[in-house]
């Protein structure tokens, strides 16, 4: 943490990589999260001692927003750097297959439970080692977000390859691979932190988060529609599609302009507006309004016949 920033090289390089990409081929929310870190770097929200989260800062002091403060903060400019390309080519893949609301979600939740994970884990060692410095550890930076999310980047592709220090290495035991390399070359790294990270990853892929996370938006969803179908008064549209999570706002609006009728009934009654339109049109008789049934004053055999001579004609 007594590391200074000394030139702004990495975020020059950040920079270049970002334009050779191209701002029209990185996804909105990955194009966001990159803005929002390059945004803090250069004006943090606070010094980096008060941003870091640590045992002590958060759990004994009560300083819970440093589990949001710490993930989009940067020792330097290299560490600002090298996070923001792996988010570039991470964020750019998973935020195309997942969409952008569901990749938003994820990182906000990654973020979230990869520090409270970290604390855990600094709290564990404390206890098991009997050495308080684990609960002083102070961290920051978006690494562990990144870890998770090469796990969970590596298991939509469990056949592939990825190739550390010229080795090529499965993608199923790569980010452990990482996590003793990036240790071994980088030791003033956490650890703990990029550790917590491939949990979080491992709770998205192997465990319960998943679930966790669809049930939530399917009860913020199912709250969402209920909310607008008490207030719009349309309330009964909701009925017909209560087995979605995500709300009928085109049955309850469509219901207006459609008389409730289906489409099929709708295609049947423009068929008979249009015949009794034309039939009126030669007796030089007006239109009748819109939606008027032809065979309410007509017997289903006229109707069949005048059916009949229409497609004759």
């Amino acid at each position: 943490m007594q590391r200074q920033r000394r030139s702004h090289l990495g975020l020059l390089l950040l920079a270049s990589q970002v334009f050779q990409v191209g701002l029209d081929h990185i996804p909105p929310v990955t194009l966001a999260v990159l803005g929002l870190n390059v945004f803090l770097f250069l004006f943090p929200a606070a010094p980096l001692m008060k941003t870091c989260m640590s045992v002590q800062q958060v759990y004994w002091l009560n300083d819970w927003r440093r589990l949001l403060l710490a993930p989009f903060h940067h020792v330097d400019d290299w560490h600002l750097y090298f996070n923001m390309v792996s988010l570039l080519w991470k964020g750019t893949r998973l935020e195309r297959r997942l969409g952008g609301a569901w990749f938003l979600y994820l990182l906000s939740v990654f973020s979230l439970l990869t520090g409270l994970l970290y604390l855990v884990l600094e709290a564990l060692l404390a206890q098991l080692a009997q050495d308080q410095s684990y609960n002083l550890t102070c961290a920051v930076g978006f690494s562990g977000v990144l870890f998770a999310l090469k796990v969970l980047t590596n298991h939509y592709q469990p056949r592939g390859v990825t190739y550390i220090m010229g080795l090529p290495v499965s993608n199923r035991y790569a980010s452990w691979a990482e996590l003793i390399l990036i240790h071994i070359i980088a030791p003033e790294s956490s650890f703990v932190g990029h550790l917590a990270g491939i949990l979080v990853g491992l709770l998205y892929t192997s465990g319960p988060l998943k679930t966790i996370m669809k049930r939530c938006a399917a009860l913020v969803s199912s709250d969402t529609h209920r909310s607008y179908s008490g207030t719009s008064g349309y309330g009964g549209a909701a009925g017909g599609n209560s087995g979605s999570s995500a709300p009928n706002y085109w049955s309850a609006d469509s219901a207006v302009y459609t008389g409730g009728l289906t489409e099929a009934e709708q295609l049947e009654e423009a068929i008979r507006n249009s015949l009794h339109d034309r039939d009126q049109t030669r007796r030089g008789e007006a239109p009748p309004p819109y939606g008027f049934n032809a065979s309410a004053d007509l017997s289903a055999e006229e109707v069949r016949w005048r059916r009949l001579r229409r497609f004759d004609n």
